[in-house]
């Protein structure tokens, strides 16, 4: 079953790191943003959980510095961010595309 939230010890133990760790990383990078319960106990979210990897997987891997993972985490959501805004534009002029083949089709009925 998959949950909800995770706490930070959880997270920490799903990524092998320490919670001090996760805890510099949310001041450095705005993506990653737990709710916090009673205003102490964070909750991270999966999508939290995804962005953490790839924060990990920047610095530990790929060698990024930490400027450097935050500035590819902007430029990788910006591309995300365009492309769900060009399938949009496709979904607009596919719905006209369709309306007018319809209107077509009922000329044809109503002759």
């Amino acid at each position: 079953m998959k949950k909800y939230y995770y706490t930070i010890g959880e997270v920490g133990n799903l990524l092998d790191l320490k919670a001090h760790v996760l805890r510099y990383w949310e001041t450095e990078f705005s993506q990653v943003h737990p709710k916090k319960k009673f205003g102490r106990n964070r909750r991270y979210s999966p999508d939290d959980i995804d962005i953490l990897k790839k924060i990990k997987y920047m610095l530990h891997t790929q060698g990024f510095t930490i400027e450097g993972a935050k500035k590819k985490l902007k430029e990788d959501i910006l591309h995300k961010e365009q492309i769900s805004l060009d399938f949009s534009v496709d979904k607009k002029e596919a719905k006209k595309h369709i309306i007018n083949e319809l209107k077509k089709v009922k000329e044809l009925l109503n002759r």
